[in-house]
């Protein structure tokens, strides 16, 4: 094992928590439509809102492809792309088209501006003239869904609209100045099963499972090194419980409090301060914690092929002692981090946000450790409540769920924060990335990897033990989360949410039918009997129990 410093270790790890926390409870598809639910389906106005493609054409010259949003009102948009007419457009005149059309339009699409008046008016006066489908130009970089007034009635409208972004709407409307275009709009659906959601489930799992057996490994070379100790007759038991091994960092529970409100402001500073610059600052934290996690992972792989290496030590400045493999593998490292943010806008540049964020998750569940059940409960009770608050209740004070504008980083030119796992929908014709916040597989990682250690300090079979069905349950937990996502239309779901009731349920459940929920609950080890100290005859029958 290399050695670390235990204070550079720690400001690791607090940097990577803290920004983990930030983003605990986000499982989102990463649509760009806003939600609108205080607009309810009406008679004439009840269509789902679908996002709609529209793909130009410049004097016969196929050109670039929009993106927009369907209205709750008109027909429904022709799903097919070999069945979606290819029409002529042209703008407006007057280009709001609020008012009475000057000229008449034989079947033409119609590109018009966001004026003041409603959508449904707009509408209306364009197949009056004679238009065939309506493109509206929004006068925000957002896409929010076109909807109908409560007290409408004359809403018999037989032609198509679409809502495009500022950004879209305008280079639409500079082809205008090329020649002639037309456009086609049509709205693909989407697969049944999003294969980038069962890759992430895999990930989330397999990042768990590699990261839990690494600690459980960990803890047991250092109950081997403690047992050697008291065979080579050291008469002082080494105290375990107030640290474990060199390095490692136990959450107590004025921590596991604490982390809502840390986590909190976190929350709010990013909702409130998000630009690029900020991004860009949250970039930098990323790739410090992604260094550490990957040099952290590659050393403990490598040392078992370059042992010398890896146990001679040389002492650097600030960092302590450090070993040879670890100055080796730091460079690469490095720059592995410093080419994925200069390079994270490129259509692949997910593949190395995933193996800095996975590589890091790992190193914080073999540093940090749960020391018992009640702290792992607490923990995962606040985060569920933050979760859930942050998710849902949000809403009720600044009008929108602060957690998936965050995760999705709308306020900004980037494709959302670092500090999440992604994958492209590769199979859905709309693009875009299934997210996993970091704190979805870190938090109950911990409570996990706990479990196992347990189960291995107990010598208990896979079958008989906690890791197993923790496993299973969290397991069972996300899947559920992706159900309710694909039910919910692709709109953010709060992990946790699903995975913490699941994950201390079943734990807590065998414990108290196999009877040790006192012990889980309270010391988080169990009693061994310490065969290296010796009895005086007077007590000889009494064994000597000491912490394991």
């Amino acid at each position: 094992m290399a050695r670390r410093s235990p204070g550079a270790v720690a400001a690791a790890v607090l940097v990577v928590v803290a920004a983990a926390a930030a983003l605990v409870g986000v499982a989102a598809a990463g649509d760009i439509v806003h939600q609108d639910d205080e607009a309810p389906k009406i008679p004439g106005c009840s269509n789902d809102f679908v996002l709609v493609k529209v793909q130009t054409w410049v004097n016969k010259i196929e050109g670039d492809e929009f993106v927009g949003v369907g209205a709750r009102f008109g027909p429904t948009i022709e799903s097919k792309e070999k069945h979606a007419n290819r029409t002529k457009m042209l703008l407006a005149d007057p280009p709001d088209c609020c008012s009475t059309l000057r000229e008449k339009v034989a079947g033409d699409v119609l590109l018009v501006e966001r004026g003041k008046c409603k959508f449904t008016k707009k509408a209306k006066i364009a197949e009056t003239a004679g238009a065939s489908a309506i493109i509206i130009i929004n006068d925000k970089h957002e896409l929010y869904k076109m909807v109908c007034a409560r007290n409408e009635t004359e809403l018999d409208i037989s032609i198509p609209a679409v809502l495009l972004p500022k950004d879209a709407g305008s280079a639409l409307q500079n082809l205008l100045t090329l020649g002639q275009v037309a456009v086609q709009l049509y709205s693909p659906d989407r697969p049944p099963v999003d294969t980038a959601e069962v890759f992430l489930w895999l990930m989330a799992v397999g990042t768990i499972l590699c990261a839990s057996y690494w600690s459980a490994w960990s803890a047991r070379e250092a109950d081997i090194e403690q047992e050697k100790l008291l065979k080579d007759g050291h008469e002082t038991l080494p105290n375990i419980e107030a640290g474990g091994s060199s390095g490692m960092v136990d959450i107590n529970m004025t921590s596991a409090i604490l982390f809502v409100v840390i986590a909190s402001c976190f929350l709010i500073t990013l909702y409130k301060r998000m630009s690029h610059w900020f991004v860009e600052v949250l970039v930098v934290i990323f790739c410090i914690g992604g260094v550490e996690g990957l040099q952290t992972c590659l050393v403990a792989l490598l040392s078992r092929w370059f042992k010398p290496a890896a146990e001679s030590f040389v002492k650097v400045p600030f960092f302590g002692a450090v070993s040879y493999l670890s100055l080796a593998v730091c460079p690469f490292c490095i720059v592995f981090a410093v080419l994925w943010a200069v390079y994270r806008q490129m259509p692949y540049a997910w593949i190395g946000q995933d193996i800095l964020g996975i590589t890091l998750i790992v190193t914080v569940i073999q540093i940090v450790r749960v020391p018992n059940l009640k702290v792992g409960s607490v923990l995962l009770s606040c985060a569920f409540l933050y979760d859930i608050f942050w998710v849902f209740i949000s809403k009720m004070w600044f009008h929108e769920s602060v957690m998936i504008v965050v995760a999705r980083g709308d306020k900004t030119d980037e494709d959302g924060v670092p500090m999440l796992l992604k994958i492209p929908r590769m199979f859905d014709p709309w693009g875009g990335f299934s997210i996993i916040g970091f704190g979805d597989i870190l938090l109950p990682g911990l409570l996990i990897a706990f479990a196992l250690r347990y189960d291995w300090a107990a010598k208990k079979t896979l079958r008989s033990g906690y890791f197993l069905w923790t496993m299973v349950a969290y397991g069972s937990g996300l899947l559920i989360t992706y159900v309710a996502l694909n039910l919910m239309d692709g709109h953010g779901q709060p992990a946790l949410l699903y995975i913490v009731p699941f994950t201390i349920g079943t734990f807590i459940a065998l414990g108290s039918k196999r009877g040790e929920l006192r012990n889980l609950w309270t010391r988080g080890q169990p009693k061994r009997v310490c065969t290296h100290m010796h009895p005086s005859q007077d007590d000889s029958s009494v064994p000597v129990n000491t912490p394991s």
